[in-house]
């Protein structure tokens, strides 16, 4: 009855495996997560202002021209004229103010904004920065910021000279200290379709995620080429309705054979379609040791004219490491196997950078070589 059963089950069991293998070991992505959709972006905010109430940490305005006309334009504003006046205040600091729009940001919105010294102040805690507005590349403005600075630095000093700073105290941050005056204008739900642009082009994924939209919704995808999908919406939908239930779409990646090498820190990252061709590589290091002997030599006793004089004394000697007999590498058809196979060298990260270029020009590795 046990050997029935055995041979009943077994046969299950490898069916299921033979199912389940290839499922799991292809890694599926979310459209959503490779791909951005043209017009859907933030936008860079600017705009200059001044920061008031620090501690004497501010600008010299003798030696910051800039805060001194801005302190004298935001005063006759307020009614006051200093202009001529002998100002040495150091409680004021000129700033740019850098914010980042984000997509469909509505009037009333908050949003974060970053504050950096300009001239020569030395540290912005404790500043508030006054009414700033911020404007686009266009030269529109969208945004105002003010508020509190927090800089999240340290910085003290001592009558001595000597002084400690922890981060960086000339910068900081002001949580939704601005507040969205105006929109871009860009309406989506007018848009009878879009366009989806991968963040790594490549013309099997666009195929492949243009086939996943159209298995789904049929005749709404097409693939213009490596980096652009466009999409059309079905009549029942609206776009933002259907790019909600397009980018949660599962869809395989593919990407094309690349060894990336830091050379600077050591560093190897290969793709999995890396190849290599069936090569027998070795490796040996030589060392050259050259050592310098200071000798002294002097004169024969009662000698006329003799003098001591120092005798430099060179020792070379060559060394050269037995290295490791010639190994087998390459062949592969899973990135493991080649992994195994270039582990089995025994060489540093470092070497191993040298005999990936070596293979590479032995026309032996199937794969660009990008060094960063």
């Amino acid at each position: 009855m046990q050997k029935l059963l055995t041979a009943l089950i077994a046969p299950a069991i490898a069916a299921v495996a033979l199912t389940v293998a290839p499922g799991a070991a292809e890694a599926q992505s979310r459209i959503k997560d490779i791909v951005s959709i043209e017009g859907v972006r933030s936008n860079q905010l600017v705009g200059y202002g001044l920061v008031v109430g620090l501690n004497g940490t501010g600008d010299s305005v003798r030696n910051s021209p800039f805060t001194r006309q801005s302190l004298e334009g935001m005063m006759e504003r307020q009614g006051v004229n200093i202009r001529g006046a002998n100002l040495n205040t150091k409680n004021v600091a000129a700033v740019m103010v850098t914010a980042e729009l984000p997509p469909f940001a509505t009037p009333g919105s908050r949003l974060d904004v970053s504050v950096s010294a300009m001239g020569d102040a030395k540290s912005l805690l404790g500043g508030t920065l006054l009414v700033t507005a911020l404007q686009g590349a266009d030269g529109e403005v969208y945004a105002v910021s003010q508020g509190a600075v927090q800089t999240g630095a340290v910085s003290a000093s001592g009558s001595s000279g000597s002084s400690i700073t922890r981060g960086v105290p000339t910068a900081g941050r002001i949580a939704s200290g601005g507040v969205v005056e105006r929109e871009t204008g860009f309406d989506l739900a007018s848009m009878p379709s879009v366009r989806l642009t991968l963040r790594n082009p490549d013309f099997t994924t666009a195929q492949r995620i243009a086939a996943a939209i159209n298995e789904t919704y049929p005749q709404t995808a097409f693939a213009e080429n490596g980096t652009v999908v466009a999409i059309r919406a079905p009549q029942n939908f609206g776009m933002a309705g259907f790019l909600s239930r397009v980018e949660n779409l599962p869809v395989q990646i593919d990407s094309p054979a690349r060894v990336i090498i830091d050379e600077v820190n050591g560093v190897i990252v290969m793709g999995e379609a890396v190849r290599i061709s069936t090569v027998a590589v070795a490796q040996g290091n030589l060392t050259v040791s050259v050592q310098e002997t200071p000798m002294v030599s002097q004169p024969e006793p009662f000698s006329r004219g003799g003098q001591t004089v120092v005798v430099p004394q060179s020792d070379v000697s060559i060394s050269e490491d037995a290295g490791r007999e010639m190994r087998l590498v390459g062949g592969s058809t899973s990135l493991s196997t080649l992994v195994n196979g270039l582990n089995a060298l025994g060489v540093s990260p470092r070497d191993m950078i040298s005999i990936l270029q070596a293979i590479k020009a032995a026309g032996a590795l199937q794969a660009e070589i990008e060094v960063i």
